[in-house]
């Protein structure tokens, strides 16, 4: 075998759809020397891959690095998991990705030792592997190229998908080879309201390259997403109805305070509305967003709708009780932990009530069974079984996510694009965005990824796809 042959990678997603990201490389060296990292160790929130949480398709302790593209729990709630099954090695993210991770880890750990107890199952991990990972950590400057051996190197770009998310591109060399170009796009977006995001440098799109590219709304153009917010809440409150906006911890909570914000600035929102805040993860990042340590625009910072109330457990009670017209804005995003497995089980049983998802609900949770039940029908919460009177929606008006003709846009700007390797969505979408970036993105190939092969990559682009050996 030829000097070329023997200087590869292989590349295999260990999640089959959207959570739980988690992407395997294997490095090949033509003195066959192997490197194994792995780019985001994320929480399947799925229930049909919830097994998957209990351990992962390779050694943990073979692991000699892990790249964090961002501060999600589908992209680093297992990190703790892996230290505590022998992975030792650093631990790179952005600077802002590393404020944010403490409380990230932390609360998981939480939610999961409270589901542990229901389940009266083991934990999967404990306080001291998060410890473990927190100590692994090593904080990088968005546009430094970090060294991390003599082969690879990385560098992190600003994505507009969240503070302190990156576009990750790690260069892998070895003398007298063609360098191997991969960039992680992570979960992408162009831009962000807190956050100035620069495009990518020339030299990056001048590369020989294989992007790892996201597509969890490959299904759907931009214009397809119609913004409805704004007029649902007005409506609402014009009813007399209490809204709950379910939101995510980071990013969605300040955004959508932000717009209730705007709203009251513009009169459409009577600043005599009492809004409501609720979730003690989304009150520490909203008091990050206040610092300067997360890179956020000077003039973002003041986001806060005038009269917001922190909502503590002796005021919840009386929310939930109380029949008059209020906004409250709790997490979790998906309906599925956190404040809103209290506010719900009231909330969907009531006619003056709009139960309001502003971001991505995967399948098996709350928040998508109860979107798809139809008004007056029985759905089941945490076990209770109700009469679902509210009105519930959704919207992907603020999803920070890229939709496809965003991402083919994104794919389009680079000069030698070798390979495309399809990630983290829907295995029906996934394969219908792999199509379209056949017909419209100059690549030499693309591939799907899953946990069912490994796509064999060189400088040159893909050499071969090989069957993994597990399902």
């Amino acid at each position: 075998m030829g000097s070329k042959e023997r200087f590869y990678v292989d590349i295999m997603a260990v999640h089959p759809e959207v959570t739980g990201s988690c992407n395997l490389v294997v490095v090949k060296y033509p003195n066959d020397e192997t490197c194994r990292f792995i780019v985001d160790c994320g929480l399947f929130q799925e229930k049909e891959y919830e097994e998957l949480n209990q351990n992962f398709p390779f050694n943990a302790d073979s692991i000699h690095f892990c790249l964090v593209t961002h501060n999600h729990v589908d992209h680093i709630g297992r990190i703790p998991l892996l230290c505590k099954e022998g992975f030792s090695g650093k631990i790179y993210a952005s600077s802002p990705t590393t404020y944010l991770m403490p409380l990230a880890l932390r609360d998981t750990g939480k939610v999961l030792k409270d589901l542990s107890k229901r389940k009266h199952c083991k934990e999967l991990f404990s306080e001291t592997d998060i410890s473990l990972a927190l100590n692994c950590l090593v904080s990088c400057q968005f546009g430094e190229t970090i060294q991390i051996d003599e082969h690879i190197k990385a560098t992190f770009f600003k994505n507009g998908h969240l503070i302190g998310a990156a576009l990750i591109l790690v260069q892998i060399s070895f003398p007298e080879q063609q360098t191997i170009n991969l960039l992680f796009t992570g979960d992408y977006h162009k831009d962000n309201m807190f956050l100035d995001v620069n495009p990518l440098p020339y030299w990056v799109k001048d590369l020989n390259l294989t992007i790892i590219q996201e597509s969890t709304y490959g299904y759907m153009d931009s214009d397809q997403s119609i913004a409805c917010f704004k007029q649902n809440v007005i409506a609402a409150i014009q009813e007399g109805k209490t809204v709950i906006s379910l939101v995510f911890s980071l990013g969605r909570s300040q955004e959508i305070l932000y717009v209730l914000k705007m709203m009251q600035e513009e009169g459409v929102l009577d600043k005599a509305i009492p809004i409501y805040f609720d979730g003690k993860l989304a009150f520490a990042y909203t008091e990050l967003y206040k610092k300067d340590v997360l890179g956020i625009k000077e003039e973002m910072t003041d986001f806060i709708p005038d009269g917001l109330v922190y909502v503590s457990k002796e005021l919840r009670p009386t929310l939930i009780t109380d029949r008059n017209t209020k906004i409250i804005v709790t997490t979790s995003g998906m309906g599925s932990y956190g404040p809103a497995q209290c506010y719900l089980p009231e909330y969907l049983t009531r006619k003056n009530a709009l139960i309001h998802f502003t971001g991505y609900v995967a399948e098996g949770t709350l928040g998508r069974s109860l979107m798809d039940t139809p008004y007056n029908s029985i759905v089941s919460v945490g076990g209770v079984v109700l009469n679902k009177k509210a009105e519930v929606v959704y919207t992907s008006e603020f999803s920070a996510h890229a939709k496809a003709d965003e991402m083919i846009e994104f794919l389009q700007q680079f000069n030698h694009l070798k390979l495309v390797l399809v990630n983290h969505g829907q295995t029906i979408v996934k394969e219908q965005f792999s199509k379209r970036i056949l017909s419209e993105v100059e690549s030499k190939h693309v591939g799907i990824l899953s946990r069912d092969y490994f796509f064999r990559v060189n400088g040159y682009g893909l050499i071969k796809s090989l069957g993994t050996k597990f399902d």
